[in-house]
């Protein structure tokens, strides 16, 4: 029995009750379908099925039930037609670009995109003749003069991480579909809860669910969102195809995270600005990055798209990459690790892990100093978090 929900019902609402599909027993919380494969009553149903003559589950690499009420819950915050989930956030852009390009294609990307993004488009894509350019994430000009004949797709990630700055989606969609190309968003950062880049022209958003979906740090996963056409069939086809698959456990860890996501989104962003204010009355810091800053100067585009800063914090040291290390030794509380969204609040020196693939001019193009240190901020009390930074201080 499947829930219809009202499409006037908040995004609260949806993260809690979109999606679902009780089954017979009548459960309140969506259970875990462990299973590779499912029971056809006769060989005419397992033949319609494999056709697509008739609707059903055939086997747990692209039709599992868990993943799909995920796929669906995901889809109705995000204003998505179709969502398909993958096996992390990367193979959610592989997916992208195998179901979109072709030898002899074009991608114009944004510099300061995560660093294995930029390697997929550098590297590995680039071996099967697929070109990337790089350009400033803010100048549409660039944007616009990196066109060729051949672009096929426009890549941005909105806040850029780590600094903070914001993608005009709208500017990007207009000069996207002017050359016939694709706008491809990645929404990690703000997800659905901050930001729905379809509703500004975007024609697809990628997400990392490892991050804030998942919110505790424990699973790896990705999605896809998009019309009909592109994601339910075309990337639909690359993931059944090339088996990028979510599992259904993972699927039910970030159900789970979905119904607490808009309350934790909220929470990640007032502590993080509470936090950015006081980093910039220490003196041994250069600058500040914070999307949500009032005084930010994309401050007009951020009340357009976003509804909140999202939880990224990042700062330059003055004394380089030896103070940014002294720096992060020596706090207690926060973990010192790479990974973003969790409850739990991280720290980590860019140039040297999420972004330490990109070249040395790859990163001073992103501003990505050696100086620089990335914040998450969890949901642990933000005085709490003060004080473990001033352990940083006192070490400089």
């Amino acid at each position: 029995m499947a829930l219809e929900l009202d499409e006037d019902y908040g995004l609260g609402t949806r993260a809690v009750r979109a999606g679902q599909q009780r089954t017979g027993e009548g459960e309140q919380s969506e259970p875990i379908f462990t299973t590779s494969s499912f029971v056809f009553p006769s060989a005419a149903a397992a033949a319609a099925r494999f056709s697509g003559a008739e609707p059903g589950n055939i086997y747990s690499r692209f039709t599992n039930p868990t993943v799909q009420t995920f796929e669906r819950r995901l889809a109705a915050l995000e204003g998505a037609e179709r969502c398909v989930g993958t096996a992390s956030g990367m193979a959610a852009i592989l997916a992208v670009c195998m179901a979109t390009l072709k030898h002899g294609d074009h991608v114009v990307c944004a510099h300061g995109v995560f660093g294995n993004t930029a390697v997929l488009f550098t590297q590995q894509l680039a071996r099967f003749g697929v070109e990337c350019s790089f350009v400033p994430l803010t100048d549409l000009a660039a944007w616009r003069g990196a066109l060729r004949p051949n672009t096929r797709m426009l890549f941005v990630e909105t806040p850029a991480n780590p600094l903070g700055a914001i993608a005009d989606i709208a500017g990007l969609a207009e000069i996207a579909h002017g050359a016939g190309c694709l706008l491809v968003v990645d929404n990690t950062v703000c997800t659905a809860c901050l930001q729905q880049p379809l509703k500004h022209g975007a024609d697809m958003v990628v997400v990392s669910a490892t991050k804030y979906i998942d919110g505790q740090g424990r699973c790896v996963g990705g999605a896809v969102l998009g019309s009909e056409a592109l994601v339910g069939k075309d990337v639909l086809g690359v993931m059944r195809t090339a088996g990028m698959s979510m599992s259904p456990f993972n699927a039910w860890v970030f159900l789970k995270g979905l119904e607490t996501l808009h309350v934790r989104m909220r929470a990640h962003s007032t502590s993080a600005l509470e936090l950015a204010q006081w980093l910039r009355e220490q003196s041994a810091i250069k600058a500040v990055y914070y999307a949500g800053f009032p005084d930010h100067p994309q401050r007009a585009l951020y009340e357009c798209q976003q509804e909140g800063g999202g939880g990224l914090v990042a700062f330059e040291l003055r004394g380089g990459r030896e103070d940014a290390w002294r720096f992060i030794d020596a706090v207690r509380l926060i973990s010192i690790t790479a990974n973003l969204g969790d409850a739990k609040t991280t720290i980590t020196h860019p140039a040297t892990t999420t972004h330490g693939r990109l070249t040395p001019q790859a990163r001073i193009d992103a501003g990505i100093s050696d100086g620089l240190v990335r914040i998450a901020v969890g949901l642990e009390d933000a005085r709490d978090l003060c004080k473990d930074l001033q352990r940083g201080f006192a070490a400089l």
